[in-house]
């Protein structure tokens, strides 16, 4: 296990005891060919959308529009459509707002690997990365393919 590794998962165990309810973001942003970008940490395994932590005096906007940047170079072009509002079972009192956005642009990507993100890419929905976890897979058929919203992230 990585030193960020044992990090992240310290993190997420004290965070729910020392900050009360939490609230994150994750972005799907799907390019005109109908790929969508996802990413890989460099601390935990498999492929998610990108996104993470609301901080203190930000809107839930302004987090997306932040984590976008840092984790993709990813400038969004118009406002991104709230899809849902998922409860993360995992972390006792985490929540998670999905957004979508079709417009968007790309001006700096970022050089991976990073400290905080070891790759990242548009894919085929169809085609997928293997270890794409199962959240993110649920988020796109929901999103994409029009199945039934399942609460739980």
């Amino acid at each position: 296990m990585t030193v960020m590794s044992a990090l992240a998962r310290l993190a997420g165990t004290v965070a729910p005891l020392t900050r009360g309810m939490t609230l994150g973001v994750r972005g799907c942003c799907i390019d005109a060919d109908g790929r969508v970008f996802l990413v890989r940490h460099s601390y935990m395994p498999g492929w998610y959308l990108p996104g993470g932590g609301i901080e203190r005096r930000e809107t839930a906007i302004e987090a997306l529009g932040r984590e976008l940047r840092e984790e993709g170079g990813i400038v969004l072009d118009g406002e991104p459509t709230l899809f849902g509002i998922y409860y993360n079972q995992r972390r006792m009192r985490d929540h998670v707002l999905v957004y979508v956005s079709r417009r968007f642009g790309r001006p700096n990507p970022p050089r991976y690997p990073n400290r905080e993100i070891a790759e990242a890419g548009f894919f085929d929905p169809a085609s997928l990365p293997d270890d794409s976890t199962p959240a993110t897979r649920r988020r796109l058929a929901e999103i994409l393919a029009g199945e039934a919203a399942d609460p739980f992230w």
